[in-house]
């Protein structure tokens, strides 16, 4: 059975690849985790493999496993508020847009010690 043929394996790739293109635009993400999807890409794109293309099928999926791995390494590691974010915004097909600022506020009072009594 052909991996092409299982639809859910497709599907998962191509979310992985819509949200991380818009984790890569996102200002919260840090720049070197940015860097491991650009470095799979890079890996994919450059003659020297782990396994050469030239031998059939064997090499492509080397390929398909390295962008794989990466995507799923990088949605792993970017923060989960700006991961969760985007994943719904790809879902209900929102441009896109960084994440809004608000939501890490800590609201307190200022007391001195003189104001206890």
């Amino acid at each position: 059975m052909s991996w092409l043929s299982r639809p859910s394996l497709l599907r998962t790739l191509v979310s992985h690849v819509r949200v991380s293109v818009r984790l890569l635009r996102e200002p919260r993400v840090p720049l070197l985790l940015k860097a491991l999807p650009v470095l799979a890409t890079a890996y994919v794109i450059s003659p020297l493999d782990f396994v050469p293309d030239v031998l059939p099928i064997i090499g492509q999926v080397d390929d398909l496993g390295v962008i794989f791995i990466a995507l799923e390494a990088f949605l792993r590691l970017s923060p989960a508020g700006a991961v969760d974010f985007h994943r719904a915004a790809v879902a209900q097909g929102r441009r896109y847009g960084p994440m809004p600022s608000g939501g890490e506020v800590i609201d307190a009072e200022f007391r001195r010690e003189d104001d206890r009594r």
